[in-house]
């Protein structure tokens, strides 16, 4: 009987895993649940990057990996399983690439698709363990709701600037992501990584603590983050720990639940006031250009941080930061017409809905912000 008919490895593998097999926690047994489970991670991101990799390298026989966006070079600050040479490439393409780079002995399946009600049961329900690298709530709660119906264990990560969290949530031993957060929070209020930044480092934190989390319950060894909801701030470099209840009241996993299907996520979160905004409020770069160029001079009104300013900003532009504009509205004239942009269009969305809603009316939001008129305008402008 040969070695590989004998333990499921053969020598290159019993090498490969040789510091794992001397864990008496993990041993041949140990390695050989790795080998046969599966794990499904949602995000191929800053997250999802260290989440795979670690993985990958621990012999988990089956990764999932779910995301359907391609690489940028914003994304190689954090995104670590992503090269310079895969700048345009599809995100699933590069990670499975690296992933078997990493270890040729797993199996990786890519699910190149926005998950979401119609498919997230089909996707989740192949996976013993799921995953959460998400960066927006409408995925989060889609996520969290689907691992509650199938009886998953759904392990938790967020990032934000310089603070991370993490938890896992498993409705059949304690709470799930609802009894936290019942409900997401208004729109707009909490800022994306794109729009608030993040520090490279950061997820390789958050992402190696899922990444722990997810081995441990494949092995059972441990004590897990059920119940339990760890804090990371970075600059402080501190671990806090918030314990956690299971609310007997929850929609999804309570004694009496009122969520017992998957729902309209997005209409549930509230959509980006960006995104609800009408033809006739925004404005392309190239129709701001030809405004310009006519001689037509309207206030180009900047919402971004002064440290983004200093990065590209238009020419006699003037800087409100959002976050100061209720205060400063004032110093605006309802008269003008007032063109409005940040790095994207998001903020100067919400900012322009503040000012209509103050009375303004001569109001248009530049589609695609600052990084949209260096893309088609001003070419040596720097994007970020």
């Amino acid at each position: 009987m040969s070695e590989r008919s004998r333990n499921g490895f053969n020598q290159q593998e019993i090498q490969r895993y040789s510091r794992y097999l001397l864990l008496p926690e993990v041993g041949l047994e140990g390695q050989q649940k790795l080998k046969a489970a599966s794990v499904l991670v949602i995000g191929a991101g800053g997250l999802g990057s260290p989440v795979a990799l670690y993985l990958a390298a621990a012999g988990v026989g089956r990764i999932g990996l779910v995301d359907f966006d391609v690489v940028e070079y914003s994304n190689l600050q954090r995104q670590i399983i992503h090269g310079t040479g895969d700048v345009g490439r599809p995100k699933l393409n590069s990670a499975r690439d690296r992933i078997l780079d990493v270890n040729p002995n797993v199996e990786v399946i890519l699910h190149e698709r926005a998950i979401d009600s119609g498919n997230a049961l089909a996707i989740i329900g192949d996976y013993d363990v799921v995953i959460d690298g998400t960066d927006n709530f409408p995925t989060r709660y889609l996520t969290n709701d689907a691992c509650v119906l199938l009886g998953k264990p759904n392990v938790y990560g967020s990032i934000f600037r310089f603070e991370g969290q993490a938890s896992v949530f498993d409705a059949e031993r304690g709470p799930c992501y609802r009894c936290l957060f019942p409900e997401p929070p208004p729109p707009g209020l909490v800022p994306s990584c794109a729009e608030g930044g993040v520090l490279g480092v950061l997820p390789g934190v958050i992402g190696s603590i899922q990444a722990t989390e997810a081995l441990k319950l494949i092995l059972a060894e441990g004590e897990s983050l059920v119940g339990r909801l760890l804090l990371y701030d970075a600059l402080e470099m501190t671990f806090d720990e918030v314990r956690l209840r299971k609310d007997p009241d929850c929609p999804v996993c309570g004694e009496q639940p009122t969520v017992t299907e998957l729902i309209d996520y997005v209409q549930f979160c509230g959509l980006d006031p960006a995104e609800m905004l009408e033809p006739s409020w925004e404005i392309t770069a190239a129709e701001l250009e030809n405004k310009l160029k006519n001689g037509d001079r309207p206030v180009l009104l900047d919402v971004r941080e002064p440290h983004e300013w200093d990065i590209a900003h238009l020419e006699c532009a003037r800087l409100i930061p959002q976050a100061d504009l209720p205060a400063r509205m004032h110093e605006l004239d309802s008269a003008d017409e007032i063109v409005l942009y940040c790095r994207s269009g998001e903020r100067s969305g919400r900012a322009l809905n503040l000012l209509r809603d103050a009375g303004f009316l001569r109001l248009k939001n530049l589609r695609g912000g600052i990084n949209a008129w260096a893309r088609t305008v001003d070419l040596n402008m720097h994007q970020y």
